[in-house]
């Protein structure tokens, strides 16, 4: 493999990757999504609908799904992508703007630096990283290359959820000292499946990238992957990262002082390695202040809090018709807030009384607002910055390192670090398969 395509940082410094200008002579953004089996779906709908945005390429390591997709495009936009198996031949076509990643988990960091590295901006679906030292490296790449990249939270785009936080920055319930994010979302054993050959059209060893490698099975493959170490990070980091992030902004904190996770894997006798039910407490002393954060994961039958609540689709397999309640609350001196239908809804007082209703409970669309960014060149546009994504995809991450030691961890913001615990600092990294490798300097 050519060194270019991991050493990109010469051609940016020398001025060959322009910071400001489109490809496209109209103004047209050009977009190549990655990954598009499962959420990249999501990428292909949101920018097909956009004026002057082409999805001008597609990849995906499955060529079966990659045809199904280069199809379906074709209906939507009336136009067919270019189609790739691998990310680094899309990054060498200099008429393609940007890349909006929806791949494993183990594989975001590593591509969006790539992206940036490139000279393309980039929208990362969450967790923008597999782990705490990728956050710190996608963070500096972003700003070395000058380069939009968003993070897939999509919360942070919605207007109900700039509301909240704005009415609690106001002072609405009074004094903030908790946050919790909650997910208790129905999950199902995945079960066991052996080793078996490697579907035809899979280029597997594209799909492994920097993680070990292991002989392919079904489980640790698509969706499943999330419940395994090697590529996920369990429901903290799949559907959890959206509730640690919103927790974070709600509460107004950066960086913990000290967490503690424990949790297990209960009720099924399977392949999964990553706890189905988690409880993490973090601690935040900012401006010596202190706050808490609260995270949950709940996997099966379970309660509905803050009038939190929602019932799965229909035709959700084997989760149809089952309760979930996915959210937040937050509480102050004078009441709490929680991020229940439509957009949230305000306790005030010992009474819990009504207090004031979203005036715009709608969600919002962070693809039209990446795309806002990288027309406009300024980065302060972008909803769901890396300045954002670091930090909550860290909670997570030093979360799953306080369960899988089993003790507390005392984190210091300043030099993002365990104090006094090489062991759990180890786990901020790992061991990359190469020549796919995260760099030490992007």
């Amino acid at each position: 493999m050519n060194r270019r395509y991991f050493l990109m940082s010469s051609v940016a410094a020398s001025g060959a990757v322009s910071a400001s200008a489109l490809s496209s002579p109209n103004d047209t953004v050009r977009v190549c999504c990655v990954g598009v089996r499962g959420q990249g779906q999501s990428h292909l709908r949101a920018y097909a609908k956009m004026p002057n945005v082409e999805i001008a390429a597609i990849c995906d390591v499955d060529e079966s799904i990659l045809e199904q997709r280069l199809n379906e495009t074709e209906k939507m936009t009336k136009k067919r992508p270019a189609g790739f198996t691998d990310l680094r031949k899309v990054l060498e076509d200099k008429t393609i703007d940007a890349i909006s990643i929806a791949t494993p988990n183990h594989l975001h960091a590593m591509q969006a630096i790539w992206g940036c590295q490139a000279g393309k901006d980039v929208y990362v679906e969450k967790p923008c990283a597999y782990n705490i030292f990728e956050a710190k490296q996608l963070l500096a790449a972003a700003k070395k290359f000058n380069r939009m990249v968003q993070h897939g939270t999509n919360g942070r785009s919605s207007t109900a959820m700039q509301e909240a936080v704005k009415l609690i920055r106001d002072g609405v319930i009074g004094d903030v000292y908790l946050s919790r994010g909650l997910v208790f979302k129905w999950r199902d054993t995945i079960g066991r499946t052996p080793v078996s050959p490697v579907p035809p059209g899979v280029h597997y060893d594209l799909w492994l990238g920097p993680a070990p490698k292991h002989d392919f099975t079904k489980n640790r493959f698509h969706y499943n992957f999330h419940w395994f170490w090697d590529y996920g990070n369990g429901d903290l980091g799949n559907q959890g990262v959206h509730q640690i992030d919103a927790a974070r902004w709600l509460l107004g904190v950066k960086y913990p002082t000290k967490i503690s996770a424990m949790g297990g894997h209960f009720m099924f006798d399977d392949d999964q390695e990553t706890p189905n039910t988690i409880t993490a407490s973090f601690e935040f002393d900012e401006g010596g202040k202190k706050k808490l954060l609260e995270f949950e994961v709940r996997h099966w039958i379970s309660n509905s809090e803050g009038g939190i609540e929602d019932i799965a689709d229909p035709m959700a397999g084997p989760a149809a018709g089952s309760r979930t309640c996915v959210g937040n609350v937050v509480y102050g001196s004078k009441g709490y807030l929680s991020t229940a239908k439509p957009g949230f809804k305000i306790f005030l007082g010992k009474e819990q009384q009504p207090g004031p209703a979203p005036t715009n409970p709608r969600g919002g669309d962070n693809w039209a607002n990446f795309i806002q960014a990288v027309r406009s060149r300024k980065y302060s546009d972008l909803n769901a910055p890396m300045e954002e994504g670091a930090p909550s995809v860290t909670l997570i991450h030093l979360a799953n390192i306080s369960y899988r030691l089993g003790r507390t961890l005392y984190f210091d913001p300043a030099t993002l670090t365990c104090k006094g615990d090489a062991e759990a600092n180890k786990m901020f990294t790992r061991a990359y398969r190469a020549p796919f490798v995260v760099p030490e300097k992007v």
